[in-house]
């Protein structure tokens, strides 16, 4: 079975298992980058940091999250997730929610000029 897999200017992403109500992923965020600041309609995602720190941003808190710990950004929250480390930031994400589309995404801030491509498309 191939995984599904991207590539991002900021790191990588796999999808480790998908059904009809939830998303596994793993994300890889290089050292120094972040991610869009960004929202979901119709998904919730629960992040939990296996290797490295990263420094999350959910509505107006700012906090870091170690290895070993994990952070829930509920559905409708503006969210970011960032690398201030010198190693690469692993994280899970599990996804659940009635819509896991790559396509359920609004962004607000974006560090690789990618908001005026925005139709809906993946961004993370």
């Amino acid at each position: 079975m191939q995984l599904e897999r991207g590539e991002r200017p900021w790191g990588t992403y796999t999808v480790l298992e998908e059904n009809i109500h939830y998303k596994i992923k793993r994300i890889e965020v290089l050292p120094g980058h972040r991610l869009s600041l960004q929202k979901h309609h119709h998904r919730s995602e629960h992040w939990i940091v296996v290797s490295g720190t990263a420094l999350v941003t959910c509505g107006e808190r700012d906090f870091t999250v170690n290895i070993n710990e994990s952070t829930f950004i509920p559905i409708g929250e503006p969210h970011r997730l960032h690398n201030p480390g010198k190693i690469p930031l692993i994280i899970i994400e599990v996804q659940s929610g009635e819509y896991l589309g790559e396509d359920d995404i609004i962004r607000f801030q974006d560090d690789y000029q990618r908001i005026e491509e925005q139709e809906e498309t993946l961004c993370i």
